[in-house]
């Protein structure tokens, strides 16, 4: 029972850190283009 003191607070900034790195790439435009970059590959430069 004394492990849930451990691990539900790590779990819970864990999950809060993940939601963060998200948001802050969400923000960045890290998404907004997800169709070129796998075509971009096929092109001959």
């Amino acid at each position: 029972m004394t492990v849930l003191y451990v691990i539900l607070p790590l779990a819970l900034v864990l999950a809060a850190a993940a939601l963060w790195a998200f948001y802050r790439c969400l923000c960045q435009g890290q998404f907004d283009d997800l169709d070129t970059p796998p075509v971009r590959a096929l092109h001959d430069d």
